[in-house]
């Protein structure tokens, strides 16, 4: 089994910058594709980005690319979302995925990823 935790939502203005970090545990955390999705108020959840096992290949979202960035760290099992130049409609829950993968690939898809985190709050005010 595989536990996801996400950390550093908070309360931020527009324009500002905000990172966020999912941390793994569990057995098969180095064979893990990561993602990150959200879903703001009143909408669906959707797809922000994807990173491969590796690390070697990401996936952006047309509405962040540019602004954010994902990178992973391997030796900690933790993924970190670096959000910048934020804006009001990046307001969402943010959540962390995860699937065993032995590919390079990333996915888009909810219903490709196995775990999830709990989810943390990103409020940019204008």
């Amino acid at each position: 089994q595989v536990q996801l935790v996400e950390s550093g939502g908070g309360l931020v203005q527009a324009g500002d910058s905000l990172r966020l970090s999912c941390t793994a545990s569990g057995r098969t955390c180095s064979s893990l594709t990561r993602g990150w999705f959200r879903q703001g108020p009143g909408k669906e959840r959707e797809f922000v980005l994807g990173i491969s096992r590796n690390g070697g290949i990401t996936d952006y979202a047309d509405s962040v690319k540019g602004r954010f960035l994902i990178s992973r760290d391997n030796t900690k099992n933790t993924v970190s979302l670096q959000m910048n130049s934020l804006k009001p409609e990046d307001t969402a829950v943010y959540f962390c995925a995860g699937r065993v993968s032995n590919s390079r690939a990333t996915y888009r898809r909810e219903y490709d990823y196995s775990y999830w985190g709990q989810g943390t709050q990103v409020t940019v005010s204008s």
